[in-house]
């Protein structure tokens, strides 16, 4: 089968499109033929070495596609199911072994690009609103990267809950796509400073950004507030001292991931199954940006890298 994998960590260039073994399922797995796989920053941070991994290193987290065979102990699909799935490294290829348990049937309803790009972004906007920090009516949200994928779903989502959010973006046509995906305002970080804007008003910060965003980001907290770091597209974090914490207002501090918040079956079916069913009613738009060839798999990571994109990237064997 065609694959894209890494044999070693660096840039996009490291990237390498060839055939390698179709794998069989075990226990507890299903093989899926792969339709679309979404392209996220977790699969820049394997492809990069921040998050490591043993070489060769087959990228991509989500996918959608059909069930082709299943191994032992597997009952809750069926050879033929349409499915999408995430946290199962290796969908950037022809064929994906998937633990069963993570597979979500897909509504007939909902083609195989829109489900492989609900799962991850999708899933991890749920988890950041109703469960890390539950957005309540009358809270306000900072957003960061409210254009990109996951960011749109987030202010979506936040406005179902009743949200005041407060978007930042780097361009007025994603200014644009953020207030037309809800967003109350939205502040272009390249034209003015975020932090004037939102000092000491917000309940909470959803940041998949890191680096460049993160100690400016503690300053728009109310005291009290919570500060959720999911991402490093600027880079890491840097090192800092707690004590900021309590001197910007008793804040709080968390760094979650979308596995720890699916752990279960009956978890992962809750986030999914409301993804998806808002799909179908309308109620969640999801925008894909662009559809690459599996072969063109380095210039979407250049794309995500670059902010050149809004919504999701997907890619297709």
């Amino acid at each position: 089968m065609k694959a894209v994998y890494v044999e070693k960590i660096g840039g996009p260039e490291n990237l390498i499109y060839a055939d390698l073994p179709k794998p069989e399922p075990g226990p507890g797995q299903a093989l899926v033929k792969i339709a679309a796989s979404g392209v996220n920053f977790i699969d820049v941070y394997f492809r990069i070495g921040l998050y490591p991994a043993t070489p060769p290193v087959v990228l991509g987290s989500e996918g959608a596609g059909t069930v082709e065979a299943v191994g032992p102990d597997v009952a809750n699909v069926r050879v033929g199911d349409r499915v999408a799935y995430a946290m199962a490294r290796g969908s950037y290829a022809e064929h994906a072994l998937v633990p069963a348990w993570q597979l979500v049937t897909i509504p007939a309803s909902v083609d195989f690009q829109t489900g492989a790009a609900a799962m991850v972004q999708g899933m991890t906007a749920h988890y950041l609103t109703h469960s890390t920090y539950p957005l309540k009516s009358g809270d306000s949200c900072l957003i960061h990267a409210a254009a990109g994928g996951t960011g749109q779903m987030l202010v979506q989502m936040a406005k179902m809950l009743g949200a005041h959010v407060v978007a930042t973006v780097g361009t007025e046509e994603k200014a644009r796509q953020a207030k037309e995906t809800g967003a109350d305002e939205v502040i272009i970080y390249t034209k003015e400073d975020f932090v004037v804007k939102a000092k000491g008003k917000m309940n909470v910060v959803y940041d998949p950004v890191g680096k460049s965003t993160f100690l400016q980001s503690l300053d728009c907290l109310r005291p009290r507030g919570m500060m959720v770091s999911f991402g490093n597209a600027s880079g890491p974090v840097p090192d800092f001292s707690p004590l900021i914490l309590m001197q910007k207002g008793s804040l709080f501090l968390t760094r979650p991931s979308l596995a720890s918040y699916s752990s279960t079956p009956e978890e992962l079916a809750w986030r999914a199954g409301d993804v998806l069913k808002w799909v179908t009613e309308g109620k969640l738009k999801i925008h894909i940006h662009k559809v690459y060839r599996l072969a063109e798999a380095a210039q979407a990571h250049r794309d995500l890298e670059g902010r050149k994109t809004t919504g999701k990237l997907l890619l297709t064997p």
